[in-house]
């Protein structure tokens, strides 16, 4: 099958003129757009509809404010994760590597053992998660098969090194500690 001549598109690039190689008119339209943008924005009462949405960090906290989802007010964020355990204590991972999988920052790293209850086949040997290096989308949250993964609604972790934001599974446990009261679950 071949191609006719009327059926060639010729896609290179013409040569700028010098107005257009100064790119003057393109800053100016890019300023227009901004600015079309802002007055859009700002209300009939003067102010602007964005303010909402800004937080005044150490003063105003998210747990403070709602966000409106289809009527529905429910929080809107997520935090540090947690690994919960289950009714006895134990750490409800079954190690299968579904949230090392889907993570998309690869974040995580399980090594597996062999368990010691008769109950399961594996648990956790080791369970890392580099919250500096975690983007909070809770694909982990959503591909864990037993619930033993959440993200919390502690969002305030600082660390002085990158090793302290490494959360081991001691970490992920004592994290579930502090927030067994708190909302995922």
């Amino acid at each position: 099958m071949s191609i006719r001549d009327n059926e060639i598109l010729d896609v290179t690039p013409k040569k700028l003129t010098r107005t257009e190689s100064l790119y003057v008119v393109n800053v100016f339209k890019g300023l227009g757009t901004t600015l079309r943008h802002a007055f859009q924005n700002i209300g009939r009462n003067g102010s602007n509809k964005d303010t909402l949405w800004v937080l005044q960090y150490p003063e105003q906290r998210r747990e403070q404010r709602d966000v409106e989802d289809g009527g529905i007010y429910k929080p809107y964020f997520r935090g540090v994760h947690r690994l919960n355990k289950d009714e006895d204590g134990r750490v409800r991972c079954v190690a299968c590597f579904m949230c090392q999988t889907a993570c998309p920052a690869h974040c995580i790293h399980i090594v597996a053992d062999e368990s010691p209850w008769p109950d399961r086949e594996k648990y956790p040997q080791q369970f890392d998660i580099d919250e500096l290096r975690c983007i909070y989308c809770g694909m982990c949250e959503e591909a864990c098969p037993c619930d033993a993964i959440e993200l919390t609604p502690v969002y305030d972790v600082t660390g002085m090194s990158r090793q302290e934001l490494i959360f081991d599974k001691a970490k992920l446990l004592e994290m579930y500690d502090l927030t067994i009261d708190g909302k995922p679950m």
